[in-house]
């Protein structure tokens, strides 16, 4: 007789007093004839790629993918930064609490683990007080009357028709993501870290022991130390208008 499986089957199943799976569950694609997905296209950046793109945009769009490709944040959780709820004082720290979906901000993000605070280096963090000039509040990245920027437009009108001119094959946000993670992997940074600056889960239940995270004099020694794998654009920073501030309710660009 043949048992039948619910979605469910994997979130019930039972764990011991460590955590772990008591009943580990494998699937037989063969059998079940559920194609396994492979060769699944992963796109990123070479640190060539990822200076150009710095260096052939500007304004808004630049510090974007400045801060994207330096940090590896989701473009939903940048644009969603406020200035006076997200950013500290000197632009050090990052506090992800939310994200910009659809021109509409959402006070959640991908999961749990997306709650943290990210470190970007010094170097960054001076773009980043640069650029948003003598603004207090109001979202860091925004529209000219204050809206969330849509993450559609922010790629099709300024990121793929650059990447067209530098004959790059059209890829979205998520391969600065890529781009970031890489360099981590290759500066050989604490895995907790790694972890913890993108937003993903703990792998075992050791790492739950390990509280690197919640060191920030630590974190940011490290995210210094890292640093970023491309050469910041010597051109001076175009300083983002003032925005009129407004309900985010609405989607602009």
């Amino acid at each position: 007789m043949l048992a039948t499986f619910s979605p469910v089957v994997s979130s019930c199943q039972v764990i011991n007093e460590n955590g772990e799976r008591v009943h580990p569950m494998t699937w037989n694609h063969e059998f079940i004839d559920l194609p396994e997905v492979k060769n699944q296209r992963q796109p990123t950046f070479t640190s060539a790629v990822m200076e150009a793109i710095a260096g052939g945009s500007k304004g808004r769009e630049q510090m974007l993918f400045v801060l994207l490709g330096a940090t590896g944040m989701r473009i939903g959780e940048a644009l969603g930064l406020e200035i006076d709820k997200h950013v500290s004082s000197d632009f050090s720290t990052l506090h992800i609490r939310q994200k910009a979906w659809r021109g509409q901000i959402q006070p959640f993000l991908k999961s749990e683990n997306g709650n943290r605070d990210i470190d970007p280096p010094t170097s960054i963090a001076a773009m980043l007080k640069e650029f948003s000039g003598d603004r207090t509040s109001g979202l860091l990245f925004c529209s000219q009357n204050g809206l969330p920027l849509l993450q559609s437009n922010v790629l099709r009108l300024p990121l793929h028709p650059l990447l067209k001119r530098l004959k790059q094959p059209t890829m979205g946000a998520h391969a600065l993501r890529r781009f970031r993670t890489t360099w981590l992997r290759k500066q050989h940074a604490p895995e907790d870290l790694v972890r913890y600056w993108l937003g993903h889960a703990n792998k075992s239940v050791t790492d739950g022991y390990s509280k690197l995270k919640e060191d920030v004099t630590f974190r940011k020694k490290a995210a210094e130390q890292v640093g970023i794998d491309f050469e910041l654009p010597a051109q001076k920073l175009e300083v983002a208008p003032n925005c009129t501030q407004s309900e985010l309710l609405s989607a602009s660009v």
